[in-house]
């Protein structure tokens, strides 16, 4: 898979998901270290989660969305066509 800097396509065992933190982060003006003071984790872990080598708890994931002022959905995403029911949703509503 072809890892997607500027998007943040996450790769190895998350290849289904994509991380917009980084994106999201730079909007909100706050550096990763700021970011990482924030949630109480390390600034290296804010960089794997950006790097796509961590996908974070849920907890970490609520953490990182109030801190940015957004849902957890604006900085995690599945890939189209990952799971079935996303492509066809508006069918289900």
């Amino acid at each position: 898979m072809k890892i997607m800097s500027s998007i943040g396509y996450m790769s190895r065992n998350h290849k289904d998901l994509v991380v917009l933190l980084t994106k999201k982060r730079k909007e909100a003006g706050i550096t990763q270290a700021n970011l990482a003071e924030a949630v109480q984790v390390s600034r290296k872990s804010i960089n794997a989660i950006e790097n796509g080598r961590y996908v974070p708890s849920t907890v970490l994931s609520i953490k990182i969305a109030t801190v940015l002022n957004c849902k957890i959905e604006d900085i995690f995403k599945l890939h189209d066509g990952t799971f079935p029911l996303l492509s066809k949703s508006n069918h289900y509503e």
